[in-house]
């Protein structure tokens, strides 16, 4: 049997508060967390597994929307395994676009970076290459 976890428990673990772990249960992206007959929730190392997936999914810019329609999927179990796998292969594309995006940014970036710190030891600059590199939109 798993040990059991209280809310602050998995509040303090996951580092969410109590109040996010009941929005993200009213949700519907945790299951039906069990319940002692007090009412006091309790938690799992499974349920801590869970919650840190969707923290993952979170920071890299996932919908709650998006995570509740991977967690219905989850639900499903292996009926839905092939959709869920193309779920988070659709999610790793996007995930990849934005750091791709976000490395070309850290270029022109560090291009500035280097013409103010010529430019404050009093050298010579050359022409700025950042408005013919960098796209206005995607």
């Amino acid at each position: 049997m798993q040990k059991e976890l209280s809310i602050q428990e998995v509040a303090e673990r996951t580092g969410l508060s109590i109040h996010a772990l009941r929005y993200y249960e009213r949700l519907g992206l945790l299951d039906p967390v069990h319940r002692l007959p007090n009412g006091h929730r309790r938690f799992t190392e499974d349920d801590l597994a869970w919650i840190a997936f969707l923290q993952c999914l979170r920071r890299t810019n996932m919908s709650i929307r998006q995570m509740q329609a991977f967690a219905n999927l989850r639900r499903q179990g292996d009926a839905a395994l092939q959709e869920r796998l193309e779920f988070l292969e659709e999610h790793e594309r996007n995930v990849q676009a934005s750091i791709d995006e976000l490395e070309q940014s850290l270029v022109v970036i560090r291009r500035k970076i280097r013409r103010h710190r010529v430019q404050l030891a009093g050298g010579e600059l050359e022409a700025d290459p950042v408005q013919q590199q960098v796209p206005l939109s995607r």
